[in-house]
């Protein structure tokens, strides 16, 4: 979906933290400084993440550096709380199962799409627990050795 010279941010350590039940993909509402941030591949999405205020959904902790370029008299906070655009019948099924489930929102990576708009990629989680983490570290190492295994065998 996304053009080939646009670079994609993604968090590495939510599908750690969190079993991504169902994706979903929508706007930012960004000034032109943070976009050239997170065209340059400066943003960080590791501590975000999103809760429903108002019938709007905001993105928190998100960090995005300015550019050496930006004028000095307006450069926003570097974490503020950004909205995302969705459509009003999304948000109320996202704030349902967020409310009653207790599922979490959280940002998966951000990409522009072929119009150069940028685009947040945020899903539907439930948290792992310790052993669930555990797990997921041993099938990694085991898949790494596998890989590791067959590159030496060749």
């Amino acid at each position: 979906m996304q053009a080939s010279n646009t670079k994609v941010i993604k968090n590495k350590k939510a599908n750690f933290d969190y079993f991504i039940l169902s994706t979903l993909e929508a706007g930012l509402v960004l000034v032109g400084s943070e976009v050239k941030g997170i065209r340059a591949g400066r943003c960080n999405l590791k501590d975000s993440f999103i809760r429903i205020i108002n019938n709007e959904a905001w993105v928190f902790n998100m960090h995005i550096t300015y550019s050496a370029t930006t004028n000095r008299y307006f450069m926003p906070d570097e974490k503020r709380a950004r909205k995302l655009l969705l459509h009003k019948k999304e948000i109320d099924k996202l704030f349902g199962s967020v409310s009653t489930k207790g599922l979490a929102l959280v940002p998966l990576q951000i990409h522009f799409n072929k119009k150069g708009k940028a685009k947040m990629l945020f899903g539907l989680a439930r948290g792992k627990k310790e052993y669930d983490k555990r797990e997921t570290l041993k099938k990694k190492t085991l898949d790494k050795e596998a890989a590791q295994a067959m590159k030496d065998y060749k």
